[in-house]
């Protein structure tokens, strides 16, 4: 004996074209495309253990979608919101992890100079904020807040009492102005500095390239080449960098140089 169900489904124009290509699509959810095709056949009158038999599902499966879509249309094949897990750790807490982030270790005790997310962890169960939290934990905290107190920017404060006077020539010239006249096609201005003491080190095998599952790998041992200079030149309005290496007096390597 077939039972037959209560719920008789008789989809609107809308809804069964809806349908249709949802239960023919190759990129939906697998489980929208099976509610999809339950509901289309129901709609062609075929009852829940035929349907079920069909699309190898459990028939209380095919029941409760026919009865959602019977009670609620398309909606009613959405998932229904979930509480989901509840969680750990209040946000006084988290905020109190975040504004521990923001203080100097000196300030905690900790002979640190800045804080790390396992040092941060280890502190805030020191003073009681959480029993016990990850550094995987506080980092993420750290990465989702407005705050990011690792990040900062350096800066210096003028203490010259000329400094208005000279900043402006500079910036007048990369405005391509000298002392009220605009600069001509043929005038250039270059920005240059020396990098001294650079150490020239020759490593004694190449690098291994990085592959699946393995880092960069940079050979341990190296032969020293000196010291040397770099002398760089930046072309302002061209964006060109002329640079050039020369020795210093101490570029010689010592005979007795050892590899480190």
């Amino acid at each position: 004996m077939v039972t037959t169900s209560p719920f008789i489904i008789v989809p609107d124009p809308a809804d069964l074209t809806a349908l249709t290509g949802l239960a023919n699509s190759r990129r939906a959810e697998h489980r929208q495309v099976i509610r999809a095709r339950i509901i289309l056949a129901a709609a062609q009158g075929h009852p829940n253990a035929a349907i079920a038999a069909d699309l190898d599902l459990h028939v209380d499966t095919v029941r409760k979608w026919r009865n959602r879509y019977a009670h609620n249309g398309l909606a009613g094949l959405q998932d229904l919101a979930r509480s989901g897990r509840p969680p750990v750790f209040t946000p006084v807490q988290v905020a109190q992890v975040k504004a521990l982030a923001c203080t100097p270790p000196a300030d905690s005790d900790v002979p640190l100079a800045r804080w790390s997310a396992a040092e941060l962890a280890v502190q805030a169960v020191s003073q009681t904020m959480v029993t016990s939290v990850s550094p995987s934990t506080v980092s993420r905290w750290l990465t989702a807040g407005a705050i990011k107190p690792w990040q900062h920017r350096s800066w210096i404060f003028p203490r010259d009492p000329d400094f208005a006077a000279k900043a402006g020539i500079v910036l007048d010239l990369y405005d391509r102005r000298w002392q009220g006249a605009e600069l001509g096609a043929d005038d250039y201005v270059i920005s240059a500095d020396e990098k001294s003491q650079l150490q020239a080190l020759h490593r004694r095998h190449p690098d291994l390239a990085p592959g699946p599952g393995r880092t960069r790998r940079v050979e341990f041992e190296y032969r020293r080449g000196g010291t040397l200079a770099y002398f760089a030149a930046y072309d302002v309005h061209h964006a060109h960098v002329i640079g050039t290496i020369a020795p210093t007096p101490a570029s010689n390597p010592s005979p007795n140089s050892s590899t480190r």
